[in-house]
C-alpha cells in the first residue's frame, strides 16, 4: 500500500502529460533531449566515438544532437504509452514481418523475441500483447514507486512481467514451455560471469548468454518499433534471427546476436539508446572506455 501511495504523484504526472498529442510530446522531448549536458552528453559522445571512429567530427556532432533529441522523444512518448495504451496503439502505421510472428506462434513451442534498445520498445510491448500470451523480462529500476508505475503500465493490455532476478531463467523457460512469447532486451549488459565478450560495432562488449541459450530451444525473432519522421507514427519491424544465434559456442552465438542488433541499429542509429554505458565492462587488461565525466555524482570519487 505504501508503494502504491508513493507512486500516485508519478502516475498523475504520466496521465497529465500523456494527454498531449504525439507531435507536442516529441517537440517537448526533443527540446529537453538537446538541452542535456554533463554526464549523459559525455556518455553519448564516448559511445559514438567508439562505434563510429571514422565518422568526421562534424557529422558525429550532428548525430550526437539527434541522438539526444531522440532520447527525449522516447522519454516523452512513454507518457501516452503508459497512461493510454489503447490510444497509443493507434500510432502504429504498419507492421512489417507480422507473418513471421504468426508462424512462430503457430508452432506452439514458445517464441523468444529480442527487442534491443532501439526506437519505441515500450510501444512494441503493447503491440506484442495483442498477438497472444506473452511476458517481458525487466530489470527493476532503483525506485519502488517507478517500478509500480512500470508494472501497471506494461501489464495494462495483458503482458506478463518477469523480474530479472535469480529466478528469472526458470520463469522464462516455463513461459516458453507453455507456448508463450518472452521478450528480452538482448543488449542489456549482464553481470560479469553471466556473459561473454563479443564485438558490437567492432568494440568488445560484454554480452548476455541467456538469450542464445534460450534460442537453442525455441523460435527466435528480433523486433523494433521505428519512430517515423515528423511525428507521423511508428512502424513495427519483425525479423528472423540468424541461425548462428543458437550456436552451442557462446562466443559464436553472442557475436551473431550482436551483429544482428548492429544491422538494425544502422538503419536508424539516432534512435538507439547511446545514453546507456553499453561498454562499461572492458576485457581484462583493456583500458576503461568511459572517463570521470560519465560517472554519476556518487561515483565521481573513484573508478
Amino acid at each position: 500500500m505504501a508503494q502504491r501511495l508513493a507512486a500516485l504523484p508519478l502516475r498523475a504526472l504520466v496521465w497529465l502529460l500523456g494527454g498531449l498529442p504525439l507531435r507536442w510530446l516529441h517537440a517537448l522531448g526533443a527540446l529537453v533531449g538537446r538541452s542535456r549536458r554533463g554526464r549523459v552528453w559525455h556518455i553519448v559522445d564516448t559511445n559514438l566515438a567508439l562505434c563510429f571512429p571514422s565518422l568526421p567530427a562534424q557529422a558525429r556532432a550532428a548525430l550526437r544532437q539527434e541522438v539526444l533529441a531522440e532520447s527525449g522523444r522516447s522519454m516523452f512518448e512513454v507518457f501516452r504509452i503508459w497512461s493510454r495504451p489503447r490510444r497509443a496503439l493507434g500510432w502504429i502505421r504498419q507492421v512489417h514481418g507480422a507473418e513471421l510472428l504468426a508462424q512462430a506462434r503457430a508452432q506452439g513451442r514458445g517464441v523468444l523475441l529480442l527487442a534491443p534498445h532501439l526506437g519505441a520498445w515500450e510501444l512494441l510491448n503493447l503491440h506484442l500483447a495483442g498477438t497472444g500470451p506473452g511476458s517481458v523480462l525487466y530489470r527493476p529500476p532503483g525506485s519502488a514507486a517507478l517500478e509500480q508505475v512500470l508494472l501497471r503500465a506494461r501489464g495494462a493490455l495483458g503482458m506478463g512481467q518477469i523480474r530479472a532476478d535469480r529466478n528469472a531463467p526458470r520463469s522464462v523457460i516455463r513461459a516458453l514451455a507453455a507456448g508463450g512469447l518472452v521478450g528480452i532486451l538482448p543488449d542489456q549488459q549482464p553481470k560479469v560471469g553471466e556473459g561473454v565478450f563479443a564485438p558490437f560495432f567492432g568494440v568488445p562488449a560484454l554480452t548476455m548468454t541467456l538469450a542464445p541459450r534460450l534460442a537453442q530451444r525455441t523460435v527466435t525473432l528480433l523486433a523494433w518499433a521505428r519512430r517515423l519522421p515528423g511525428s507521423a507514427g511508428f512502424d513495427i519491424h519483425i525479423h528472423a534471427a540468424p541461425a548462428a544465434i543458437a550456436d552451442p559456442d557462446p562466443v559464436v552465438a553472442a557475436t551473431a546476436m550482436n551483429a544482428a542488433i548492429e544491422a538494425l541499429v544502422r538503419q536508424a542509429p539516432e534512435q538507439y539508446a547511446w545514453t546507456y554505458k553499453r561498454f562499461s565492462w572492458a576485457p581484462p587488461g583493456a583500458p576503461p572506455r568511459y572517463g570521470p565525466l560519465t560517472r554519476s555524482a556518487r561515483h565521481r570519487g573513484g573508478d
